[in-house]
């Protein structure tokens, strides 16, 4: 059975280009940079994954919604930076909203108000 850390996860996951566009937007950052910002902002109720990331960070970048320069190795090690594009920009408003809305359906799908009807009430025909 699966935990509700479990379902949660797989909520987030499902909007992970969505997050990391998020963050890019704050400023370029680099891999371990993104997954702390991510761990920090969820109040560490989320921490994504490195593979997920990388997956996303080239799947995001294949589609020019972010691109990735190499840093200087003032600070020890090359690191790869990625910023957002001005499509990802777009792309962050559009998934935004999309999130909105659908967040906005299933509240009021959720919302328990009002009493549920029985099948043998209303014929067990639901719409």
């Amino acid at each position: 059975m699966a935990t509700s850390k479990d379902v949660t996860s797989n909520l987030i996951r499902g909007n992970i280009d969505a997050i990391i566009l998020c963050v890019l937007a704050d400023g370029d950052s680099y891999g371990y940079e993104i997954l702390k910002c991510v761990a920090h902002k969820s109040l560490g109720d989320y921490e994504m994954k490195e593979p997920s990331l990388y997956t996303s960070l080239k799947r995001l970048e294949k589609s020019s919604l972010v691109e990735s320069y190499w840093g200087d190795e003032t600070q020890g090690a090359r690191r790869k930076y990625y910023r957002v594009t001005q499509a990802g920009l777009d792309e962050l408003e559009q998934a935004t909203e999309r999130w909105r809305e659908v967040r906005d359906i299933i509240d009021r799908l959720l919302e328990t108000t009002a009493p549920a009807k029985s099948a043998a009430t209303d014929g067990g025909h639901h719409e």
